[in-house]
């Protein structure tokens, strides 16, 4: 029984946000459409909490025009009580069932999104891929420690295989967000916020820039590659016979603002590119830390 209302619950809200979202951009770009499993836990929880909050928002758009025509002015048929103050039942029922639904969406909140934390790892059988994403202005740059690569515009993941971001900012606070994949997350100068995803099925997806940032803000995205497994070895040996050395001098380009027309790559990356990112903005370093930050490995 409570399987058959989720469902009911879920088809009902699934119809309403896809006609208020329809003309809007492409369900590809969206967890609407999800391509791993974080969002698509998302999804159905933004499903069940639009349906639950129906049950206080419909009674209210239907009763307030009936109950506008039933006491108009020209309808001698309606009720005139001039002394009439207080009514549990109504009472209950504009208070009881707001907090009531209020209760069971919380708990809903606690339950299903506490498992989605950005920082805990999804189960999988093998270690995760490693990631490290620098953002910068108006660019975001993405480091393959194990591989020694780096791409700036262009992210390549293996399908079913646990991603393990670390996100730092070398500019202002930014927003990383890989909408098909989910969970949004911070990256802040000096500091290192973690999300782990997994892409589930192939496809060709779209990550941004939430956070506004400047002129060239509209630009900051950037593609995601969803491939098998081989091919993703193979698109990192493209990467290493095409890349040029991520050194100091290529590092400082990288810094201006600007929004690349298309990816970037670079081979080999220094090693300890990132580290030296979050270290410059700790403990007063100044510019004298950046001599090191791009040495080659």
């Amino acid at each position: 029984m409570r399987r058959d209302l989720n469902s009911l619950v879920r088809l009902t809200s699934s119809v309403a946000l896809l006609c208020v979202l329809a003309g809007c951009a492409p369900l590809t770009a969206s967890f609407l459409d999800p391509h791993g499993p974080v969002a698509a836990k998302q999804r159905d929880l933004l499903f069940d909490i639009i349906g639950w909050m129906t049950i206080v928002v419909v009674p209210v758009l239907i009763l307030v025009p009936l109950l506008a025509w039933r006491y108009r002015r020209r309808n001698k048929l309606a009720a005139y009580r001039p002394e009439w103050k207080f009514s549990w039942p109504l009472e209950f029922l504009i208070w009881g069932v707001p907090v009531a639904v209020v209760a069971v969406m919380a708990w809903m909140i606690w339950t299903q999104e506490n498992p989605l934390d950005p920082y805990a790892p999804l189960p999988s059988p093998q270690p995760p891929l490693e990631i490290e994403v620098v953002g910068l202005d108006w660019k975001w740059l993405f480091i393959y420690p194990d591989q020694h690569i780096a791409t700036v515009g262009q992210l390549a993941l293996p399908v079913d295989r646990l991603v393990h971001f670390r996100l730092t900012s070398d500019t202002v606070m930014q927003s990383f967000f890989i909408p098909a994949l989910g969970s949004q997350i911070y990256a802040m100068a000096g500091m290192v916020t973690q999300l782990n995803l997994k892409a589930g099925r192939l496809g060709d997806l779209r990550g941004l820039n939430t956070q506004y940032n400047g002129d060239g803000f509209h630009k900051q995205t950037f593609d995601v590659a969803v491939v098998p497994a081989r091919d993703f070895v193979d698109w990192v040996e493209t990467v290493r016979s095409r890349g040029t050395p991520l050194d100091e001098a290529a590092y400082r380009l990288l810094e201006r603002k600007s929004a690349p027309v298309s990816a970037l790559y670079f081979a080999p990356a220094a090693p300890r590119l990132f580290g030296a990112v979050v270290a410059k903005y700790r403990h007063g370093a100044g510019a004298g830390d950046k001599q090191h930050m791009a040495a080659s490995p």
